[in-house]
């Protein structure tokens, strides 16, 4: 993480060394505008959605869920997209909370439907959420087409930090608090993943808990959403490996899924910015094709044995 750090502060566009973005002056405020917010950006947005993945997992009790397969990011993207052309004047604060809100609602009415499915079919749930956010996405757009706002939409649904600035990506400081409200929970989660009936026979309030919940993703995905854009396999692709090699314990595991999807959206993004240096191909591509073969590889290999 260190490496990818010190690697993502020295490449952009301007061909400034390390020492010189340390010493001050113009390359100085060159790392304090452009390359350390965008750097942050890039480990506060992988973070909170690994975060929001597991999350999202363990309450659809399904490892192949997450916000951008279950039609929340879709849902976010619906609800700034009602906000601009509704109220185009309003402020970000209240662009969120309509995003939120939306994504909220979006995930809620996914939980909704997947409760009438087959427990013995689990591949029903993600086919299902693929639908259910291929058809908001199909409003969303035709609704963005209609009003010439199609770039716009583009830009919300693939993740890139090329624009992020001081002053550009704080919220996301927002995301990460709520991944860190998360692990207060992370006792709670872990037993509302063994069911309802199991988790309510345990004690738990588990429409309580299903609450918090929805509002982290929804939160944690309005906000990466109207930062930088959707990331697509990062709650799906990071949680499953972690759970791989470190089990189902929330408590335990969620500081680990965190510093991982922060590191691979980092790599991912500092990857983009080499492969056809000085020109970009965005994180949320990189890592679409990468997390795409990573998951295949999740979905066929074997776990190792444990003597």
């Amino acid at each position: 993480m260190v490496g990818l750090i010190l690697g993502s502060l020295a490449t952009g566009a301007a061909n400034v060394s390390l020492v010189e973005l340390f010493q001050g002056g113009n390359s100085g405020e060159l790392l304090i505008v452009s390359r350390l917010p965008r750097t942050l950006a890039a480990i506060l947005a992988g973070s909170s959605l690994a975060v929001a993945g597991v999350i999202m997992q363990m309450l659809v009790r399904n490892r192949f869920v997450e916000p951008a397969t279950t039609g929340t990011a879709e849902c976010a993207a619906l609800g700034l997209l009602a906000m601009l052309l509704l109220a185009p004047e309003a402020s970000v604060f209240t662009k969120m909370a309509m995003s939120s809100a939306a994504a909220f609602g979006g995930t809620a009415l996914f939980l909704a439907l997947v409760q009438k499915l087959p427990p013995t079919q689990p591949l029903l749930v993600p086919l299902t959420g693929i639908v259910y956010g291929g058809v908001v996405a199909a409003i969303t757009a035709f609704i963005a087409y209609e009003y010439d706002l199609l770039q716009y939409l583009s830009i919300w649904m693939n993740g890139e930090f090329s624009g992020v600035l001081q002053g550009r990506y704080e919220l996301l400081w927002a995301s990460g608090a709520v991944a860190l409200i998360a692990y207060l929970f992370a006792d709670q989660f872990t037993v509302a993943g063994f069911g309802k009936d199991a988790a309510i026979g345990l004690g738990l309030n588990y429409r309580a808990v299903l609450i918090a919940g929805l509002s982290i993703v929804a939160l944690i995905t309005s906000f990466t959403v109207l930062t930088v854009g959707m990331l697509p396999f990062v709650g799906l692709v990071v949680p499953n490996i972690v759970s791989r090699y470190r089990g189902d314990n929330a408590r335990a595991t969620l500081p680990l899924v965190a510093l991982t999807g922060g590191f691979f959206v980092l790599a991912s993004d500092l990857f983009g910015r080499l492969i056809r240096y000085p020109y970009e191909v965005p994180a949320g591509t990189v890592f679409g094709v990468l997390g795409a073969g990573v998951f295949l590889w999740l979905l066929f290999a074997r776990p190792a044995r444990r003597g």
